[in-house]
């Protein structure tokens, strides 16, 4: 506990007297690490969210996972606690960060109506349709200072 302490000390004290960049990503990861709560932020079907353990997120519909089925999730732009961030894909790669979200169900949205109609036409066309959504349950995140080996 006393390393922690230590090291999270230096750390501080390199962010306040030097620019962002002079701690390197294991030192920032560590402290990350040590934290008693992280988050990610991570692109999911072409869009970016902010997620965290146990999360329940709806995603549009991914047309190639079953329920029950784990996926990794491979583009992380962010991680972070509440008093650490380290952000970017230069500095932060796969290896590092690793994210698991769980298919829980495949769903629909609710009723939507959708009216057209041309004036003075005589068109009128009404469409109903419900949107599909993939329900995904976000895993532990495990944070490895050095590359995970696989």
């Amino acid at each position: 506990m006393a390393a922690i302490l230590r090291l999270r000390q230096a750390a501080v004290r390199a962010l306040h007297t030097q620019s962002e960049a002079a701690v390197p990503p294991s030192t920032a990861l560590s402290l990350i690490r040590s934290q008693p709560n992280q988050y990610v932020v991570a692109s999911i079907a072409g869009k970016k969210y902010i997620l965290a353990p146990r999360d329940l997120l709806t995603v549009p519909r991914l047309n190639d996972v079953r329920v029950g089925d784990v996926l990794r999730l491979q583009q992380i732009h962010e991680v972070g606690s509440r008093e650490f961030t380290l952000r970017g894909s230069p500095d932060l790669p796969a290896d590092h960060v690793a994210v698991e979200a769980t298919v829980v169900e495949h769903t629909k949205g609710k009723m939507e109506t959708i009216f057209k109609k041309k004036r003075r036409k005589g068109y009128e066309r009404t469409i109903h349709h419900k949107q599909t959504y993939t329900r995904l349950r976000i895993g532990s995140i495990d944070i490895h200072p050095e590359p995970a080996s696989s």
